[in-house]
């Protein structure tokens, strides 16, 4: 059988180990040369019965599944539940929210959500210090919940103020023709917004933003230009309405489906959106999942690092 293309390929593709195996494997070598995460020797043997290398040298841990080294690590769900929950979260336009998953593939919704993140940190890109380039916008928003949505004990905990004091500021930087790039920022004011726009833009490249305050300055390193939305949303190719439309998928999928975010952990929630956005004009949606899939080796993501238990230094932004 061929490799999947739709949800309904993919759930019958994916029941048969072998098949999960051999899907992992080619694209985690892709030469076709097995290699012990623990030694790194090419001198291993596959059981067939256990499903499980043997590495010819002689160490700990010397016996390994195509788990181990990867994002599912030490997970006892089964690879064809893994494999569906990334297909699922990967290529539903608004994602799909820890309950869904855990009716879906019958574990539990704490289960469900610890995997729903893990899989958020195979989504996120690694720049290597690469800037966006040409003609780049750049915006900020709020995240947060709406007061008359909560239940009272929540709005009590949560709202605090009016406006957006109890909502996180995030910015996102679009690249005309090429990606979306965002991250959670402290606050709107000028060396919040200006440090992240040195960051992340070459200098020299046509930069479009709104006009806010804190963006004054910029000239003397891009070419700048502002549109005012008190005025107009468009002057020629001076908007940003790119990210615009990329904040109202955002927004659609926290507030529709994923309901509640907590600030610690909105910005794997960002992640998740940025790689289906970057990834929409893939073929299919079989394309949009192996891009992920490649992505699986040496991430780790523990359940204290996630519940902040412990620092998440590798995998936190900034």
């Amino acid at each position: 059988m061929s490799e999947p293309k739709s949800l309904q390929e993919a759930i019958i593709y994916f029941s048969n180990s072998d098949n999960c195996i051999a899907y992992l494997s080619i694209r985690r070598w892709p030469n076709g040369v097995v290699i012990c995460p623990g030694c790194g020797s090419v001198k291993v043997k596959f059981s067939e019965i256990r499903r499980t290398w043997t590495c010819s040298s002689h160490h700990a841990k010397r016996e390994f599944s195509i788990k181990v080294g990867t994002v599912m690590e030490d997970s006892p769900i089964s690879l064809d539940k893994w494999l569906t929950a990334t297909w699922l979260v990967t290529n539903c336009k608004n994602g799909i929210s820890s309950y869904e998953i855990a009716r879906d593939l019958k574990i539990t919704q704490k289960s469900a959500w610890f995997m729903l993140h893990r899989i958020r940190l195979v989504m996120q890109d690694d720049l290597f210090g690469s800037k966006l380039s040409g003609e780049v916008e750049a915006d900020e928003t709020f995240i947060g919940g709406k007061a008359r949505n909560m239940h009272m004990a929540q709005r009590k905990r949560r709202i605090t103020g009016t406006g957006t004091k109890d909502k996180v500021a995030v910015m996102g930087f679009l690249e005309r023709g090429g990606k979306v790039r965002t991250m959670v920022v402290p606050n709107r004011r000028k060396h919040a917004l200006q440090g992240e726009v040195k960051k992340h833009v070459e200098a020299g490249a046509a930069l479009y933003t709104d006009a806010l305050q804190s963006y004054s300055g910029l000239d003397a390193h891009y070419a700048h230009e502002v549109i005012d939305h008190a005025v107009k949303y468009v002057d020629g190719r001076i908007h940003t309405n790119g990210l615009e439309n990329f904040w109202s998928l955002l927004k659609r999928g926290v507030s529709g489906t994923y309901v509640s975010v907590e600030p610690f952990h909105l910005f794997r929630y960002l992640d998740e959106q940025s790689f289906r956005y970057n990834n929409r004009e893939l073929r299919t949606d079989g394309d949009r999942f192996s891009r992920a899939v490649s992505r699986i080796v040496g991430k780790r993501l523990t359940w204290d690092k996630l519940t902040g238990k412990t620092p998440d230094l590798e995998t936190c932004p900034n």
